[in-house]
């Protein structure tokens, strides 16, 4: 009798552990939880004497009930106390997955999105999401998703294949914005099409000053040239949205968990991934929070 008792209390003892885990990893980390995860980066093309701070927001899907309107309002409200000097949007507007009953129109997010304040500006890129949302431009293949008309109307700078000159007192710098990989859903053979246009991007960059290019998946990274731009900001893999010791079981890259989350460094160039907001696919993190992605370019390391 002991011995089944012991083992009822074990198996007890386990099936309150997985309900809490569900619980924190369903509703508590992705609902609640909200961190600023910090960067302080030196790039070999970013000047010394040119200090800013770069506030990325990657990710939000904005959905009832994990990312509702409320919830976004408080990121910006966050995002706003941090005092950035420029802050970029990394694709995926609108909610979807599993468990995802009600997607919150982009319209509705854009509207809050309009309270961003930074001296250089609120740019953003697209999401696969926002691509496979729009079912005229995945019919006809062509065009841009409405997700780039409401976030401009909102006052959003919408990058898709171009650059745009910021900064002051001869102190400029190019922020690039580069078309999703994942634009068009699989074809036949299983492959994603893309829509971005990395020569076009950079080909919209008129001068020397340095370059901060913005993609939502970091698939793009091996294809940046080293020579041009400083720092490239991605979002798309949620970290994960499950990570351990430092690995990610999935990563929606075809490289694994080598851009799954974090700063990267090769071959001279730097690539810092954003752990995102919102979920995808399930509505679960755990062991990579909902962040605010911080970036402090040209400061001295801590």
């Amino acid at each position: 009798m002991s011995t089944r008792r012991a083992l009822l209390t074990m198996m007890g003892g386990m099936g309150l552990a997985g309900a809490v885990g569900g619980l924190y990893g369903f509703w508590i980390e992705p609902a609640y939880r909200l961190g600023v995860a910090e960067y302080r980066l030196n790039p070999p093309l970013w000047p010394r004497d040119r200090p800013i701070t770069i506030a990325a927001l990657a990710d939000i899907h904005a959905c009832e009930p994990q990312m509702p309107l409320d919830r976004v309002a408080e990121i910006v409200a966050a995002t706003n106390a941090l005092q950035p000097d420029l802050v970029v949007l990394l694709g995926d507007y609108v909610g979807g997955g599993t468990l995802v009953r009600h997607p919150i129109p982009v319209a509705e997010t854009a509207a809050v999105l309009r309270g961003l304040r930074a001296p250089h500006g609120v740019h953003a890129v697209l999401g696969n999401r926002d691509w496979w949302d729009d079912p005229q431009v995945q019919r006809f293949r062509r065009g841009v998703p409405r997700t780039a008309r409401v976030l401009a109307e909102a006052g959003i700078s919408v990058l898709h294949n171009a650059a745009v000159k910021t900064g002051f007192r001869g102190r400029g710098f190019w922020v690039a914005g580069s078309g999703s990989l994942w634009a068009f859903r699989e074809t036949d053979d299983g492959r994603f099409l893309g829509a971005n246009h990395l020569g076009r991007t950079l080909g919209g960059v008129q001068d020397r000053d340095p370059v901060i290019l913005l993609c939502h998946e970091p698939d793009v990274f091996p294809d940046v040239p080293a020579d041009r731009v400083a720092l490239t900001l991605c979002g798309h893999t949620h970290g994960g949205q499950v990570r351990v010791a430092g690995f990610s079981p999935y990563v929606p890259s075809a490289f694994g968990n080598r851009y799954a989350y974090g700063h990267v460094q090769e071959a001279g160039k730097h690539l810092v991934v954003s752990g995102g907001l919102g979920t995808s696919i399930l509505p679960v993190r755990i062991g990579v929070p909902p962040e605010i992605t911080l970036v402090r370019l040209g400061y001295a390391a801590t």
